[in-house]
Order: structure tokens, then sequence, then C-alpha cells
């Protein structure tokens, strides 16, 4: 990385920033956040005219394709998922922004006004129909009541309300013990949910006592509508509700002709001016002089050459380019990772824990591997990594081109499941057992047997568990020692001596003589000489005197905490015996079933099987990748990693709904 400052003059700024966005080489930084350098002698600029007008358009863009994306028709179910509906992508011309924003002010005042009015309409009768639909929820209590809605509330001598009730009898009871007072009711619902509607009336002279029982005893009915009798005005709602749908309808189908004609441009045109007014915005992190403007900014060693010569060229030679090397502190530069095409899918896992430091291992390629390795061995059947590979070659061919996200997963899955068959392959399972039981009538026979290096294969997880047991944990002790070998040489690059003997190197005898001595004291594997135990006693002293100088005291836990890491890659077997131990018991269920229920066992046992068998590929599917990552975060990064660094991330266009014509 390098730091780059850039001085132009400024008849050519508009040129290098149109350069710098459309190359995107640069990480532009904010130069009057610099902590050192003449920033006092430098004017900075806020938004431009321009810019504000570009965010106008945007806006004003915005609200039409949202509109029209709103009312386009949408495939949904299956269609949608294997056959989408992609963008079409506009070849657009090199403009300027004048150009621009006058083709945008043209095409605006076309379809702008035509588009909002029909919104607003929408928007209108939307209301109209939520006014219609309470009002008729309303009246359908009252509609068996003959009288005129606009006799509700209070006239020269008599008062009416209408509303439901829950205590129809003490309602009943105290209207009937007034003067001149009488009450209505109709029965709804029924059991718990009763509820009756009543319509009461009272002389005014029993106003105060009247009010006083609807405000105890009454839910008020509340009715947009102001007179009619209720059945009348049942009927004449619903029609106007149909009169509206056909409305409606007309303008749906308006805005449909500018969402197929127009929406498609209408992207194209609010990318194209977001990126101007991006390239008006950056000027803000300039700083200005009566003639010049500088920028600052970072740029890859490997692109430094061709950068001063493309910025040359636009600028007709009126700039100066000049870099330096940076430090790690205080410049703290970003970081750029190059990651292989198969590694890619893995750097989501990377980010979610931590960004590398400038000058610290990426450790993308180890954890690759490693999350690849470790998941097929928990997941470990080859009919489920067979599953999964047919799933990932589709969604690798199939939606590769509308999402770049499924296709990495998709890419990445063909690599897990693999490892998965392999492993699958290696220890006799297949969806179990599912073969030898269901076809052979015999769950212990062994289709294939081969020999690989001496050992005898397939070998069976559940009948021989310290066999995977001692691969596991020799994997584990592979995959912590290259943590130990990363934080070795990441202290050596950093000449950082004192911490690569002390903390790191200080594995490594300690491994080496422990596991001489355990291997002959306790486990019994090897008998080893007077001058070897020595050497092994000796190398322990060391590992263990180099802890204590590292962590103190502490360095005894150090070395407990480093046991108990090693130990944990025992959930490769634990996985891997819950996926075949799962897989064998939902075997054996769905050959129990017919055996008890002979013609509904016949049916029904292959959809036990094909149920089955796919809640437990996606629950142990789950299982492998959460504890594969968390061996990753835990017990590999802790040897060597620290994380904390902040992604390159240069100044560029992504086109999405664009693409420049090509000139002759």
């Amino acid at each position: 990385m390098k730091k780059a400052t850039v001085v132009v003059h400024q008849n050519y700024i508009n040129d290098v920033i149109k350069n710098l966005h459309e190359n995107g080489v640069m990480e532009i930084i904010d130069i009057s956040k610099a902590e050192e350098g003449p920033i006092e002698n430098f004017e900075f600029l806020q938004m431009q005219d321009d810019a504000e007008t570009c965010m106008t358009y945007e806006l004003r863009l915005s609200r039409l394709i949202g509109i029209l994306k709103k009312i386009k028709p949408k495939k949904s179910g299956i269609k949608a998922i294997f056959n989408p509906d992609l963008p079409e992508i506009k070849t657009v011309e090199d403009r300027g922004l004048d150009e621009m924003n006058s083709y945008a002010e043209g095409l605006l005042e076309e379809i702008e006004k035509k588009i909002l009015n029909y919104d607003k309409k929408l928007q209108e009768y939307n209301e109209r129909i939520e006014k219609i639909n309470n009002d008729t929820t309303q009246l359908n209590f009252i509609k068996d009541f003959d009288f005129d809605i606009s006799d509700i509330g209070e006239s020269e001598l008599i008062l009416v309300k209408v509303g439901l009730t829950d205590d129809i009898e003490s309602l009943k009871k105290e209207i009937n013990a007034l003067d001149k007072s009488t009450i209505y009711s109709n029965q709804i619902g029924s059991g718990k949910d009763v509820q009756w509607a009543v319509l009461v009336a009272a002389h005014i002279s029993k106003k105060d006592e009247f009010l006083k029982i609807c405000r105890e005893k009454i839910t008020e009915l509340d009715f947009e509508v102001e007179s009619g009798i209720p059945k009348d005005l049942l009927k004449s709602l619903s029609q106007e509700k149909k009169d509206i749908a056909k409305e409606k309808k007309k303008i749906i189908s308006e805005l449909r002709v500018y969402a197929k004609e127009q929406l498609d441009d209408l992207l194209a045109l609010k990318e194209e001016i977001r990126f101007e007014r991006v390239r008006k915005e950056v000027a803000k992190n300039f700083g200005k002089t009566n003639s010049t403007y500088t920028i600052n900014g970072w740029i890859l060693e490997k692109d430094k050459e061709s950068f001063r010569k493309s910025l040359e060229g636009v600028s007709k030679d009126h700039v100066i380019c000049n870099f330096e090397t940076p430090s790690a502190n205080p410049d703290n530069p970003p970081v750029h990772l190059k990651t292989p095409g198969w590694a890619k899918p893995f750097r989501m896992f990377l980010d979610l824990f931590a960004t590398p430091r400038y000058n610290e291992i990426d450790p993308m390629i180890f954890m690759g591997i490693f999350f690849i390795l470790f998941f097929g061995i928990m997941l470990g059947d080859a009919g489920y990594g067979l599953l999964l590979l047919i799933l990932s070659i589709f969604g690798y061919f199939k939606f590769s081109k509308i999402s770049d996200t499924i296709k990495e997963w998709s890419f990445m899955g063909i690599w897990l499941a693999i490892v998965t068959i392999i492993v699958g392959t290696l220890t006799n399972s297949f969806f179990g057992d599912l073969i030898p039981r269901f076809f052979f009538n015999n769950p212990n026979q062994l289709l294939y047997t081969f020999t690989i290096a001496g050992t005898q294969f397939p070998i069976e997880p559940l009948r021989d568990p310290l066999v995977i047991l001692t691969m596991s944990l020799l994997f584990g002790l592979i995959h912590l020692n290259i943590g130990i070998i990363l934080a070795i040489y990441q202290s050596y690059k950093r000449k950082d001596y004192s911490s690569l003997f002390v903390q790191h190197f200080s594995w490594i005898p300690l491994q080496l003589g422990g596991g001489l001595l355990i291997g002959e004291l306790l486990l019994k594997m090897w008998v080893l000489e007077t001058i070897m135990l020595y050497i092994a006693a000796i190398l322990v002293i060391i590992g263990f005197l180099l802890r204590m100088k590292h962590a103190g005291p502490l360095g005894f836990f150090d070395i407990t905490g480093y046991i108990g890491d090693w130990l944990s890659y025992a959930r490769l077997l634990a996985l891997g015996l819950g996926t075949t131990g799962m897989a064998l018991a939902f075997n054996i269920v769905a050959q129990i079933i017919p055996q008890m229920i002979p013609v509904v066992g016949i049916v029904f046992t292959p959809i036990i099987l094909i149920f089955a068998h796919t809640a437990n590929l996606g629950l142990q599917t789950l299982g492998a990748g959460v504890h594969s990552l968390r061996l990753q975060y835990v017990e590999f990064f802790n040897r060597f990693y620290e994380g904390g660094g902040k992604k390159f991330e240069p100044f560029s266009i992504e086109r999405k709904f664009t693409k420049i014509e090509e000139t002759k």
C-alpha cells in the first residue's frame, strides 16, 4: 500500500475526479482530518450547487421508481425463485452533467406529473375504500334497524344513540326505567363472543340520565356516512367500492405501461446522476489553493505507475503525484486482501470476525481449507454430501448471473459436498445404513472394503469411535500448530523477537517434550532411551519457563487452556456420530413402520425417510458449519490473529443498471 498525494491544476480537477472514479484504484482521504501537513493553507469546500441539483433529481427519480416498482407485476412462488425478473442494463453515453440534467428534466416533465397524479388518485381511492370498509363493518351491525342514520344524535325533542353492548339485560332495565325512552336490540355472534347491536332513544328531558347510561353501557358506532337507511347504505357503499375498483384497475393498467416502458430508463438515469453527485461531493475531501487542488489517499503499490500516467494523460501533465510508504502506526493504512477464487466465499466468515490489520497475516487460505475439512468430517455422510453437491451445482449454474452471493455460496457448497462425500465413503455412511438395511436386509453388511497406507477402510464411527477420535485430535494438533507457526512468522516479520521466542516458540518444545513423556509414561505407546527421556524433560522445562516468563504464574493456565483447545477438536467425532446416529435412527423407524402397519407403512416409509433425512441434513449442516467456524474463531485465531484493520475501499463505480457505450 502507498500513501499518495496528488496536486492538480484547478482547470483539470473535474477530469481527474472522473478518471479516479472510473479507474477505482484510489481510496480518498479527507484532507481536513490529516494530522500533519500544511492544512492551514488550504480552503475546504462545502457541498457544491451541482451536488444539490443531482440530489434533487435523485429524489424525484426515486419517488417515481418507488411508485412504478410497487405497481409492476411480480412473479411469485417457484417461478420467482427459478426465473426472477432482472433489470435491463442500459447502454448510456459518456455525457456531461448539464446534458444529463437537461435529459432528466425533459423526461421528468413528460411523465412525472402524470405518474404522481395517478399515485395520488390511488392513495385517495385506497383511503376511501378504507372508510367504506369501516362503514360497512359497522352498518352490518345495525342493518336490521329501520331508521335513517341522520336521526342519530340530538334534536329538539329526542336523543338517539346506536352502538354495541355486552350486557343487554342491564341496559334494557336502565333504559326502560327512564320515562319516554325506548330500546331496540339485535344479537351479534354467539357464545363468549356474543354482543348486541342496540338503538336507544329518549326524550330530551332525560338527557343527563340517558347520556350517563350510554357512556357506561354502550360502545357507540362511528360512521362516515351521514344519512340513509342502513340496508340502502350497504348497497350503495358496495356499488361505490366496485366502481372504485374499476377506476383503480384503469390507473394500475396505465402505471404498468409506464413501468414497462420507463422503469429501466429511470433506474439507469438515477444511477448516472448518482455517479455525478458522488463526484461532486468527493471534492469536499480535497484541499484547495488559489489555483490547485490537493488530493490525499491510498493506492496499491502495483498501481503506482499506471495511476501516475493516467492522471498525467487526463490533466495534460498539469499534475504532480507523490508516493510514500506508510507505517502501520500512526498511518493505519487500509488493507487490501488478495483472495483466490475458490476461497472468496469464506471471506465473509473472516469479515464476521475481524479484518486483518495492515501487515498482519491474512488467515483466509488456512481458514478455508480447514473449514471445508472440518465441515466434511462433522457432516460425514456421502448421501447428504451428494444432495448438497446437487443443490450447490444447480445454484451455481442457475443463479450465478442473478446474485454473486448465491454464486459464491454455491461454489463453497460444492467444496463442502465433495469432502463430505469422501468422508462418508471412508466411513461407510450413505444416509446412514440406508442401502444395506433396505436393499440387502442386513445393516451390518459392508458394500466395499479397501486399504490406504496400511489402514483398512471403511471405518465405521459407531463401531470404532477411538479411531475417529484419534484422527480428530491429530487434525486439531495440526491446526493449532499451523496457528503457532503463523504467529512465529508474523513476529519475525515485525522483528518482535521477544514475542517470537517467549510467547509463541515456547509451545514447540513444550509440545514435543510433553508428547514424548506422555506417550512413554501414561499411554505406553513407545519406550524411550534414557537420553531421550532427559531431552524430553529438558524441552518441557524450557517451554514451561518461557511460558512463565511470558505470563508469570498464569502461564500454567495457558498450558491447561491449550490442552482444552486441543480437546475441543473432539467435536469432530461428536458431530460426526450425531449425523450417523440420527440417520441410523430414522432408518430403523422407517423399517419398523411397515411391520407394525403393513399397508400404511409401505406407502409412508419413503415419505418418512425423505422428510426425516431432509430435516437431519438441515440440522447437521447448520451444526457442522457453526462448530467448524468456532474452531477457526476460538482455537485457531487465538494462536496468532488480532484483526481490527479496515478494508481498502477505493473511490470507484459499481454499475448495476448501466454500461458505457463503447467508442469505435
